[in-house]
């Protein structure tokens, strides 16, 4: 298969594009318009591959869209391109509304049109599949929010939806176009949600590469509220995994939840991640000295948790990490890495957790 993938140079994309080219005999277009969190270093192992090969573009520009397709004619378009952090889309929403939904628009028309325009063999086997997140359905009662006898409830395939932030609205909005252009233009498209990713080549404002640059560098390791906010956390490798076993296996009009079965408090992650870093790189003070609380941000979900039964039955697919080996392996990277990281922290990007200060007082 020829497979093209949007946003292949962010955090999940370039997994994705590297799993394939890896591990498989499919070849990849990666289009990306590269961003601040787009990197190109993080595909360095895949550059100089035949089966590989980047263009520099926006999924909101319909003109480089068509000459993408018309040039490459690929058999399977995987749409990870997305604005993707809450903080960043409360402070300003448009990006996200341009490009999650705009760009989503934009991107289903450009592959409506070339998907008009092929046999009908190829249209049997084209398959359009886009990559969502579980933060579109809301939140989940907390454990201490329900009695000690009642099951802790997860994101179902078929849970409403209940988007909580700008960024959880747009992609709710993303995946709604996503389904009215199969039932409505017959585009054979499908849909994945998952749950929070963490692992190598990860951009730090996300709250794991965030807390291990800041410990190693002695700055504050900032936690939102009390820290007792639930994610359930999936190491992207084994969610590239399960997205290529999709868009080959999966079947038009699904939609796939994919979780890492690990649910854990914030201040657990931060406090696992102290752990490691005491033991690999150890220092006079424990590195959980530098925790400090900031105020929450506004709307914030308190907990979120994924059902993949329907990965596992449908498709044979289970998370191979635990959430302690993959941190272990995310943790290691990112002391072996220095130069991905200093390059990253050069440019536009200067450790804040979001909106939020990371001085700011514990708000009890």
């Amino acid at each position: 298969m020829k497979i093209l993938v949007t946003g292949g140079a962010g955090f999940i994309g370039s997994a994705v594009v590297r799993h394939i080219i890896e591990n498989t005999d499919d070849s990849v277009v990666n289009i990306d318009c590269l961003t601040y969190a787009g990197n190109l270093e993080s595909l360095i192992s895949v550059e100089a591959n035949d089966r590989y090969v980047f263009e520099k573009v926006n999924i909101c520009d319909r003109v480089e869209l068509d000459r993408v397709f018309n040039t490459y004619m690929p058999d399977a378009v995987m749409h990870l391109a997305a604005e993707s952090h809450v903080d960043r889309s409360i402070k300003g929403p448009a990006a996200f509304i341009e490009t999650n939904i705009i760009g989503t628009y934009t991107l289903l028309e450009a592959t409506r049109k070339y998907w008009n325009k092929l046999t009908d063999d190829a249209k049997k086997i084209f398959r359009f599949h886009h990559i969502s997140t579980d933060e579109v359905y809301g939140d989940l009662p907390h454990p201490d929010e329900i009695e000690r006898d009642e099951n802790l409830p997860l994101f179902l395939e078929t849970t409403s939806y209940e988007p909580s932030s700008p960024y959880s609205a747009s992609k709710a909005s993303s995946d709604h176009l996503v389904r009215a252009w199969l039932r409505t233009y017959g585009l054979p498209t499908m849909v994945t949600n998952c749950s929070n990713n963490y692992g190598p080549h990860h951009f730090p404002e996300k709250l794991i590469p965030l807390v291990i640059l800041n410990a190693l560098e002695g700055k504050p390791l900032p936690i939102y509220g009390k820290g007792d906010q639930i994610r359930d956390w999936l190491y992207v490798e084994d969610h590239a995994r399960a997205l290529y076993k999709v868009v080959t296996q999966g079947d038009v009009g699904e939609t796939y939840n994919i979780g890492g079965h690990n649910e854990k408090q914030n201040l657990e992650v931060v406090e696992t991640i102290c752990s490691i870093l005491d033991t690999l790189v150890p220092k006079e003070t424990k590195y959980a000295q530098q925790i400090v609380y900031v105020k929450d941000r506004p709307g914030h979900d308190r907990r979120y948790a994924i059902d993949s039964s329907k990965m596992q039955r449908d498709l044979a697919w289970a998370p191979i990490e635990t959430f302690e080996t993959g941190l272990k392996k995310t943790v290691q990277w990112y002391i072996d890495n220095p130069v991905w990281c200093q390059n990253v922290q050069d440019g536009s990007y200067q450790g804040e957790l979001g909106i939020m200060a990371a001085n700011s007082k514990d708000p009890e």
